[in-house]
């Protein structure tokens, strides 16, 4: 099935596991592949290429808007639209009680996860809405469900995120652009989940053990369905909001978190 033959998706983030793990998905129903990161590119890419479909890489700093207006712009020159976005670039941040936490990296998580994807989403909207109609989803999390222990600026981020997402879903929505968000829970393995648990028990709070083991039993102890997402369960839910399928739901979050 290739729900996505001839339509372009710019993926944010596109060197991670989730932004990578979803373009791979996409790539094989037939979407052209835009991937956008600071970090490099070339491995990324790469493994795309194995799917027959036209697959750039971008290098970009979502921070500041200047670059990412620039690799927009060039994204459509290269590819002739974007129909897609899934506006994923994000980091953890630091894990601290509140009253230690440290000021900078707060700054710096919000400025990234919040700023930085507010940025894209400006500049990849002005398009589709020249262009005539387009679909987003961006990455909350559950961290914006319900109030993380210990990550105060990342908990922040992806609130403001899952609001971000409601207010362009009205904004945009008589242009004939959907917006929709996804809030994972605890996904893994690999290092976003050894990083959390591993910061987690350093912390000394009353909220996890000392003991990664324990943590990781605490963890999934918390998920009704006891056990970590994995990685490779997030595309499908981003493919379903980006179809067809999902023609008449925008404004809406949700959550891949096990019954979290």
């Amino acid at each position: 099935m290739k729900r996505f033959e001839g339509k372009t998706i710019l993926v944010t983030g596109g060197a991670g596991d989730i932004g990578l793990a979803t373009a791979k998905s996409f790539a094989s129903e037939g979407a052209k592949i835009a991937l956008v990161d600071i970090k490099g590119l070339d491995g990324a890419v790469a493994q795309l290429q194995s799917f027959g479909t036209k697959v750039m890489g971008f290098g970009c700093d979502v921070t500041s808007y200047e670059s990412v207006d620039k690799t927009v712009t060039e994204i459509v020159e290269e590819f002739g639209s974007i129909d897609l976005l899934f506006n994923n670039a994000g980091i953890q941040g630091e894990f601290e009680m509140l009253h230690r936490y440290p000021v900078e990296d707060f700054h710096r998580v919000i400025e990234v996860n919040l700023i930085g994807a507010f940025h894209v989403l400006r500049a990849v909207s002005a398009h589709m809405v020249k262009q005539g109609g387009g679909v987003i989803v961006n990455t909350a999390s559950m961290a914006g469900v319900d109030g993380p222990v210990n990550m105060a600026a990342y908990g922040a981020s992806k609130f403001a995120m899952i609001g971000l997402t409601q207010t362009a879903a009205k904004d945009l929505a008589p242009f004939g652009i959907r917006v929709n968000s996804i809030s994972p829970g605890f996904m893994g393995p690999g290092f976003m989940w050894d990083r959390q648990v591993d910061l987690q028990a350093s912390v000394g709070s009353q909220y996890y053990d000392s003991d990664r083991s324990v943590v990781v039993k605490q963890m999934i102890g918390a998920v009704p369905l006891r056990r970590y997402g994995l990685i490779e369960e997030i595309p499908p839910t981003v493919m379903y909001l980006m179809s067809d399928d999902s023609s008449y739901i925008t404004g809406v979050n949700i959550k891949l978190s096990g019954g979290i």
